[in-house]
Parts: C-alpha cells; sequence; structure tokens
C-alpha cells in the first residue's frame, strides 16, 4: 500500500471541535506518567506540550521524591506523586494507585524518562496490560515493552506507540539499520501484529495503523534532532486523545503540528540553535496556521 502524506490540509480536517461554551471538563483530562532522578525534564516537557495541545487538564504522575521540583516547574500541571525506589524512579508498587487515578482520565501517556530501573520496567508491563484508558506509549515505557511485546496485544485499550529507530529496533528484534531500510514495512508489520498506532519517528515519520494504511509525515527538519521532541510529541498526542480524538488521528494530527511547530522554531532560531522547548514555544502558532487556512 503506497503511504498518504500528512499534509496541512489532512491535518487541519481533524482538527477537534472547540465550543466555545466549553470548560476545562469539556477538553478533557490526561494523565502523563514520566519522569525519575536526573529526568525531571523529560515530565517537564510532556505535561508543557500537552498543555499547549487545547487540553483541559494534566496531571503528571512522578516519583514521590521528585514531586516538589516537577510542581515547581509547573505551574498550570498537578501532580501525582507516586512510589518510588531507591533510584527515585516509579516503583512496581505504584502500578495499584496509577491504575486507580486513571480509571476516569480521557487518556494516559506514558514512558519520557521513565529510567530502566527493573523495577519501574515491572511498573510499565503492569500498568500496560491493565489499563484500559486510551494510552500513548514512548521512551522508557517501549524499552521495558521490548522485553515483553505480547504486553502491547493483550491490553484492553487502543495504543499508539511512538519509538525512534533504536527503540523499534528493539521492540521488533531487528537491527536500527534494517529499521531504516524498511520504515514504512517494519511500523506496518508491527502495527497489525500487535493491534496498535506506530509512529515511528525521524525524517519524514512514518504513522502506520494496525489496519494496513500507512502515512509520512512533511513537516519537520533536522534542527528536531535534539533531547526532548520526542517527550514534546508525546505530551501533543496524549493531550488530543484525552480530548475524544481516536488514538490514530490524534497522532496524525500531532505528527504534524509538531513538525510545524519545528519549522516555525528552525524559522527563529535556525535548525543548528533549536532546542526543545522552542517547539513547545511555537505550538500555538501552530494551531492558529491551521485554524486560519480553515477559515476559523
Amino acid at each position: 500500500m503506497m503511504p498518504t502524506e500528512i499534509t496541512q490540509e489532512l491535518a487541519r480536517s481533524l482538527l477537534p471541535e472547540r465550543p466555545s461554551e466549553g470548560h476545562k471538563g469539556t477538553f478533557g483530562h490526561l494523565y502523563a506518567i514520566a519522569g525519575s532522578r536526573g529526568f525531571t525534564g523529560a515530565a517537564k516537557m510532556v505535561g508543557e506540550a500537552a498543555g499547549r495541545s487545547g487540553v483541559g487538564l494534566v496531571t503528571l504522575g512522578v516519583p514521590e521524591p521528585l514531586g516538589d521540583v516537577v510542581a515547581s516547574n509547573m505551574l498550570e500541571t498537578m501532580t501525582m506523586l507516586l512510589p518510588a525506589t531507591p533510584d527515585e524512579s516509579i516503583a512496581a508498587a505504584a502500578a495499584g494507585p496509577a491504575l486507580e487515578f486513571a480509571k476516569d482520565k480521557e487518556a494516559v501517556a506514558l514512558g519520557p524518562g521513565l529510567s530502566q530501573n527493573p523495577d519501574t520496567k515491572q511498573f510499565v508491563l503492569e500498568f500496560m496490560r491493565r489499563c484500559e484508558q486510551p494510552l500513548v506509549v514512548d521512551a522508557d515505557a517501549l524499552n521495558a515493552l521490548s522485553e515483553d511485546v505480547e504486553a502491547i496485544s493483550a491490553a484492553a485499550s487502543p495504543r499508539v506507540l511512538t519509538p525512534h529507530p533504536g527503540e523499534m529496533s528493539r521492540l521488533c528484534g531487528a537491527t536500527t539499520r534494517e529499521v531504516q531500510e524498511d520504515r514504512e514495512g517494519t511500523a506496518v508489520k508491527f502495527a497489525r501484529s500487535h493491534g496498535c498506532t506506530v509512529v515511528l519517528k525521524g525524517y519524514k515519520t512514518v504513522l502506520a495503523r494496525c489496519d494496513g494504511q500507512v502515512f509520512v509525515n512533511l513537516s519537520g527538519n533536522s534542527g528536531m534532532a535534539t533531547g526532548g521532541t520526542g517527550d514534546v510529541l508525546t505530551g501533543l498526542i496524549g493531550g488530543l486523545m484525552a480530548q475524544g480524538m481516536e488514538g490514530p488521528d490524534a497522532a496524525l494530527l500531532g505528527v504534524y503540528v509538531h513538525g510545524l511547530a519545528g519549522d516555525l522554531a528552525a524559522e527563529e532560531w535556525s535548525e543548528r540553535g533549536m532546542i526543545a522547548s522552542d517547539l513547545i514555544a511555537e505550538i500555538p502558532e501552530a494551531w492558529r496556521i491551521l485554524e486560519e487556512s480553515e477559515g476559523i
């Protein structure tokens, strides 16, 4: 199947409605589980990007010892403190309270900055298998899943996975070179096999649906090849899912807006000089461009 290009017109057609009488409850609540010692920035990136997605509320689930650090840097985002390991990552014992808290949330984002602590990996696998909310999965959560990929198929709710080529190689048991040589085929095969949506990041990001449809993104640039931009994408997609969008559509729109924000940041700072937080600052302008091109 030939890939469909993700164009501005296609992205614009997916913009969720935003009723003028809406309130923060109207636009959903995202629960983002992220961060560990040394990686509080990942939680911050996810939370801020989600906040720019149009979602009504964002709560960050973080290791208890890091709660004050995260909260002091995230004025608009709530925090939920989770049991922690001695290394200040999320402990396996956090699965119960995290699942309970997630029950009435519209979507969950899982993975950025969680660490590779074995106890944390156990948390990820249990949470994945039992979580009933739509879920976007990234970073360290993907690395945990590479040790038990059947947890993806066993999950009860829609999953969007956002691997970079290295994470994709670990998930599917191939080399990174093999993944890069057949990006579309790799993403489609995995999406079909595991009943999920795959966003294979990189130059011309590939989006594969579980029904075999495949898309290639046209926005974005090499300045986005810097730490933290994947966390921004996770927050965007999670926020759109929390607003009620189906996972594949939220991924498609999120990927395009993410790239467009990157293009706007490159205009301001240059591809060499931009950093991930520059993308977050440009997300509102990316939305404005889409909205105005639709005549809203």
